[in-house]
């Protein structure tokens, strides 16, 4: 019973049986398929090994800590204007804690003193701002492949002047 409900369901078709026989001979036809646009070819992103995270994640975490450096600094022009007691504990604390690691320096930052506690949920409330709403973000990928761009073609031509002994035209060796 099952195998011929099978054999009746496999049988059934949406289309009409002449679209089914039109197209056994040639399953498709290429000359209908072309198109106007270039054919773009699908191909995988490069793969980066020896990281064991993605560079963007890399990228991401070092924009992390960047943001909190931002974000003290502006914080510290902000107290040196109106808060000079706030200001030199925020220098001491600076002195003798590094900014390499964002976070370790807001936790460490909120655990000295309730003073310093307030310092480090300003610079937190900074940081977030910062990176959501003033930091240009299309300019960064923008000035980043400029960058990358103009320090190839100098790399590049630094080496056809090393290599071929000509500078403007004449021969220099």
């Amino acid at each position: 019973m099952e195998y011929s409900t099978a054999t009746i369901f496999s049988q059934l078709s949406l289309f009409p049986p002449r679209f089914q026989t039109e197209n056994r001979a040639y399953p498709f036809k290429p000359w209908m398929q072309r198109t106007s646009q270039p054919t773009r070819f699908q191909c995988h992103k490069m793969y980066v090994p020896g990281f064991g995270t993605s560079p963007e994640s890399t990228a991401a975490k070092h924009l992390h800590d960047f943001f909190n450096y931002i974000a003290v600094k502006i914080v510290a022009a902000q107290l040196q204007s109106y808060n000079p007691e706030a200001y030199e504990e925020l220098r001491e604390f600076l002195d003798s804690h590094p900014l390499n690691d964002g976070d370790k320096f807001c936790a460490d930052l909120m655990r000295e003193s309730p003073r310093h506690k307030n310092l480090a949920l300003r610079i937190l409330e900074v940081r977030s701002a910062y990176c959501k709403e003033d930091f240009e973000w299309d300019n960064l990928q923008r000035l980043a492949s400029k960058m990358v761009d103009d320090s190839n073609k100098k790399l590049m031509m630094d080496y056809i002047v090393d290599t071929s002994c000509t500078v403007d035209g004449k021969q220099i060796c």
